[in-house]
């Protein structure tokens, strides 16, 4: 099975390249990889790192680079051919990438970026064996501080883990504790929206019946389905490496996709640097 639906994602990867000069569609790539479309992105990026609408950008990118750098089409040309409706869009996103314009990219020993082409090595090497159980839960409320982040170019690998510092640092995890009704802290992903990018990171604690605050934000978690996996060890290393894992392995080798709703961590109290330090993966699932 995993195989099986590692061979579908590269499909869908081919079937992306081959349509570099069309509009991105989701659905179409999606339904090659035999996965709902909010799965589908969802695996993409954990996967590699990037969204697919970033992946496409900047393989877009790099091809414009390479015709004007190769060819005498005009730039207007080239931005039309790759999905810009104006220079002035293409220049913008070119320079981001490239840092020069497109009319400076046909200058003699100019640097142009070169952002390769994304490939699945289809391994059935096995792993040590992943703890995980999967449970139905009602619904329930959170109360927690937010950030709103973007997953381009990475910027919430970089702000989250500062968002946690600060949050330790002002008082901000002790007090949601104090408004808890056990003594663990979430880390929630919600309302991702892979079109734009973005998604709110909610630092937060399972509140106690009949919490309300003007200070933090107060969330449903709706009634879902759970795969929950254990993790064991300093964080945010070993977590890091677990999430990649239920992606990798564990999503493949199963019938079940994410069901669009918020991933959590679930974090104890103690040191989260000691080598026995125990947290909880909790993400949503549907039985394909």
């Amino acid at each position: 099975m995993r195989l099986e639906a590692l061979i579908r994602l590269s499909n869908a990867i081919e079937h992306m390249e081959k349509q570099m000069e069309e509009r991105l569609n989701i659905e179409e790539l999606s339904r090659i990889a035999c996965m709902s479309t909010f799965h589908f992105q969802r695996m993409f990026h954990m996967l590699t790192g990037l969204t697919v609408a970033e992946y496409v950008r900047k393989r877009k990118l790099t091809l414009a680079a390479q015709e004007l750098a190769s060819t005498s089409i005009k730039v207007i040309d080239v931005a039309l051919k790759y999905g810009y409706d104006t220079p002035e869009s293409f220049s913008k996103a070119f320079r981001k990438i490239h840092g020069l314009s497109p009319s400076e990219a046909r200058s003699e020993g100019v640097s142009l970026k070169a952002f390769p082409r994304i490939s699945f090595q289809i391994s059935l090497k096995g792993d040590k064996e992943m703890d995980y159980r999967i449970e139905e839960k009602e619904s329930f409320t959170v109360v927690g501080k937010t950030l709103q982040t973007h997953c381009k170019n990475g910027e919430n690998l970089r702000e989250i883990p500062l968002f946690w510092q600060q949050s330790n640092q002002d008082g901000t995890v002790d007090e949601l504790i104090s408004l808890a009704e056990d003594d663990k802290t979430l880390g929630i992903c919600l309302d991702m929206n892979f079109e734009t990018e973005q998604f709110s990171y909610m630092i937060a604690s399972r509140a106690k019946a009949g919490t309300t605050s003007s200070t933090y934000t107060v969330r449903e978690i709706p009634a879902l389905t759970w795969a929950i996996f254990t993790n064991i060890g300093p964080v945010p290393t070993t977590l890091q490496k677990t999430i990649a894992r239920v992606y990798q392995e564990w999503f493949p080798a199963t019938g079940f996709e994410h069901s669009g709703g918020p991933d959590m961590e679930v974090y104890d109290a103690g040191n989260i640097m000691a080598d026995d330090y125990k947290t909880e993966i909790w993400v949503p699932i549907i039985k394909k």
